[in-house]
C-alpha cells in the first residue's frame, strides 16, 4: 500500500476553506511507504479530491505531499500550497518571467496575488500589483515595485507597457489588456471560456493569452517549500475559523474581500 493516513485532528492540524490544503500529522503509512513516518508533520494538496474538511485523510505517498517546513506554523502550512503553486505555475511554466520582465498582478491582495507579488520578485521581474485602497500597504510590504488602487487608477490605459499581465482573479479581459501588453506580451488568466477562445485566435500572433488550468502541484511545491523554509515566501493569512464555523468562513470568502487566506481548524 502507498497510501499516507493524514490525522487533523491532532493540535493545530488545519486545512483551507475549499478543502483541498491539508497540513497535519501523519498518523499511518501503507507497508509501501518509505518517504513518511507516523508523527511526521506534513502538508499538501489532496488533488482535487476535496474532502479535507475531516478528522482524517488519505493521500497516495507519491502525491503533492512533503514534510512540513519546521518554520511554519500548521495554519502557514495549509496556506501556503495552492495559492502560491498556482502563481508559479502561471510566473515561471506559463509566461516564463525571468529578469527584467515587467509584470503586472491584478488582484495582489488575494491568496494566489500576495504570493504573485513574491515570486515575481523572485523571479527578477519589476512588479506593478493592482489592488482596493486598504490593501496598499500590505501589497507594497511585499515587495511590489508600484502599487495601483483600482478605485483610482484603471491599468488597462497603461499602453504598450508590461510584458505579463496575470489576472489572478479573472476580473479583467484579454481584449481590455490587450494594448497594455508589448510586443510579445502575454495575458495569464486562471480561468475563463471566453479567454480560452482568444488564448486559440492569438496562438499565432505577436500578443497572446496563455491559459493554464491544470498546475502541477507536485512540481511546483518542492520550490514553495524551500522558498518558505528559507523566508524568502511570505505567508499570508487574514482569518482563522474552527470546523464549527465553516459556513461563516465561506461566507467570508465569497465576499471577494479577504486579504491572502484564510483557514478552517479541525483541531479543539
Amino acid at each position: 500500500m502507498g497510501r499516507v493516513i493524514l490525522g487533523l485532528r491532532r493540535p493545530r492540524a488545519a486545512l483551507r476553506t475549499l478543502g483541498l490544503e491539508v497540513s497535519g500529522v501523519v498518523d499511518s503509512v501503507g507497508s509501501a511507504v518509505t518517504r513518511f513516518r507516523p508523527g511526521d508533520e506534513v502538508f499538501g494538496f489532496t488533488g482535487f479530491a476535496v474532502g479535507a474538511h475531516a478528522d482524517f485523510v488519505r493521500l497516495p505517498a507519491t502525491g503533492s505531499l512533503l514534510h512540513k517546513p519546521e518554520s511554519l506554523t500548521f495554519v502557514e502550512a495549509a496556506a501556503a500550497v495552492d495559492g502560491a503553486t498556482t502563481a508559479l505555475f502561471f510566473l515561471r511554466d506559463k509566461g516564463k518571467v525571468g529578469p527584467g520582465d515587467r509584470v503586472l498582478l491584478n488582484g495582489a491582495s488575494g491568496s494566489i496575488g500576495t504570493y504573485a507579488v513574491q515570486l515575481a520578485k523572485h523571479l527578477g521581474a519589476t512588479v506593478t500589483a493592482v489592488c482596493g485602497p486598504t490593501n496598499v500597504d500590505l501589497v507594497k510590504s511585499l515587495g511590489a515595485d508600484e502599487v495601483i488602487d483600482y478605485t483610482e487608477r484603471d491599468f488597462t490605459e497603461d499602453e504598450n507597457t508590461y510584458d505579463i499581465v496575470f489576472d489572478t482573479v479573472t476580473k479583467s479581459s484579454f481584449g481590455a489588456c490587450r494594448r497594455s501588453l508589448r510586443p510579445g506580451g502575454k495575458y495569464l488568466p486562471t480561468t475563463g471560456l471566453v479567454n480560452s477562445f482568444w488564448a486559440l485566435w492569438t496562438a499565432f500572433r505577436s500578443k497572446g493569452v496563455m491559459v493554464g488550468m491544470s498546475v502541477n502541484k507536485r512540481a511546483t511545491l518542492p520550490l514553495i517549500s524551500s522558498l518558505l523554509e528559507s523566508g524568502e515566501l511570505r505567508v499570508v493569512v487574514d482569518r482563522v475559523y474552527p470546523l464549527a464555523d465553516i459556513a461563516a468562513a465561506h461566507r467570508y470568502v465569497d465576499a471577494g474581500h479577504k486579504r491572502g487566506n484564510v483557514v478552517v481548524t479541525v483541531a479543539d
